[in-house]
């Protein structure tokens, strides 16, 4: 997931909501290329915000059963686009006509269901909010239980994020929302006059953008989902402290500080996930553990592969072997492909996006063990909230562990 409150951003003046413009040829250079393509955040929150505000929206009553019915939807909506699309394409038998007559109609559904299953989520992540204690990013001071910024979130696909990377260096350097409904053949197309300025690049989906109100993708998993939108609400809430500042001002670029970033989408992610877990166990208890545990270890440990890479890719490029650094890069990709791993474009702009999770397999940073060792060490989740909150620096983190 990624930050980006206009309302905040704004002050920045920053060139394309992603950096302040040290290089004005290459910042103009890309701004001609993703000019077409771009997707206005103060645009969108300008309509979408009162919209949230007036709506009308109830979750108060329990309605858990809709929220239920809507997820059930989700997966006979993808079930039947893919069946659609293996007949379209030939590779099944049969007329594509009353399968995409019945998509339309699951469509339909669904869409009617949409903003009663956000007021419905909300209210229930808000609960289990205040029960953890956790209301409002001012709490400590004023001690009213009042829930702040509110919980506002779309179920609606998010914008796509060009990130650029350096060749020499993994490192975000520049971020650009991109129109929500892009092709493969856009985005190949952007990514290659992107890259003819010098620079790695790589357009990726998101499934959450902590724009306000939020956006949560709206064709995942119904604990996907919860865990998406309390992660997004974290964001909203940790911008009020020290922690969740900085990771503003990195990510429109007046200070970068990655190991800032990777603290906070970090802390953001063990909170949203024991928030998401428990709101699943109150109240869809039928839901947990559907998945079947594995029978027996895989032969292909797809995390240590990834984490084997970054590590020789780092390498390269320390010794300032670019190609040989893509060039294994791609082999790389293929070999992960044979295993059954597609990615479509390894290179330096997707660690730089997906290394900022620490607990993703592209990161090698520490910060993730040792945020999850403060965990353990505190004695409630609030108490891990407030204290990661408070911190400016990895040393702070690493004080904190002492």
């Amino acid at each position: 997931m990624r930050l980006k409150l206009v309302v905040l951003a704004l002050l920045s003046l920053c060139l394309l909501g992603g950096s302040c413009a040290t290089a004005p040829d290459f910042d103009s250079s890309l701004k001609s290329i993703v000019k077409p393509y771009q997707f206005s955040i103060a645009r969108w929150e300008l309509k979408a915000l009162p919209e949230e505000l007036f709506s009308g929206k109830r979750g108060s009553d329990d309605k858990a059963s809709v929220v239920a019915s809507y997820f059930s939807l989700v997966e006979q909506i993808k079930s039947l686009e893919a069946e659609t699309a293996a007949v379209s394409a030939g590779n099944k038998a049969g007329d594509a006509a009353p399968l995409e007559a019945e998509l339309d109609n699951l469509q339909q559904q669904k869409a009617a269901l949409t903003n009663e299953v956000e007021a419905v989520i909300a209210r229930q992540i808000r609960e289990v909010l205040a029960e953890q204690g956790i209301y409002n990013p001012l709490d400590n001071s004023i001690r009213l239980k009042v829930g702040f910024p509110p919980l506002l979130f779309r179920l609606e696909p998010p914008p796509h994020l060009l990130v650029v990377s350096p060749r020499d260096r993994i490192e975000s350097i520049r971020e650009v929302e991109l129109q929500q409904e892009l092709s493969v053949a856009e985005m190949e197309g952007i990514e290659g006059q992107v890259d003819g300025l010098g620079v790695s690049s790589l357009v990726v989906g998101l499934g959450g953008l902590s724009t306000y109100p939020a956006f949560v993708m709206d064709d995942a998993s119904l604990q996907f989902t919860i865990n998406a939108a309390a992660e997004e609400w974290l964001h909203a809430y940790l911008v009020f402290k020290p922690l969740g500042f900085l990771y503003l001002l990195d990510s429109t670029g007046l200070s970068r500080n990655y190991d800032i970033a990777t603290m906070n989408e970090t802390v953001v992610g063990i909170v949203s996930k024991e928030i998401g877990n428990i709101v699943v166990q109150k109240y869809y208890p039928g839901y947990e553990n559907t998945t079947p545990p594995p029978t027996e270890e895989p032969e292909f440990d797809f995390n240590r592969e990834m984490r084997e890479t970054r590590r020789a890719v780092d390498a390269y490029l320390a010794r300032g072997e670019i190609s040989q650094a893509e060039e294994f890069m791609e082999e790389k990709r293929q070999y992960l492909a044979s295993e059954g791993y597609y990615i479509r474009k390894l290179n330096q702009a997707y660690f730089a996006f997906h290394g900022t999770y620490a607990d993703s397999p592209t990161s090698i940073s520490p910060i993730g063990a040792e945020l999850k060792q403060l965990r353990e060490q505190s004695p409630s989740l609030k108490d891990f909230l407030d204290t990661a909150a408070y911190m400016t620096s990895r040393q702070d983190l690493i004080n904190s562990l002492k």
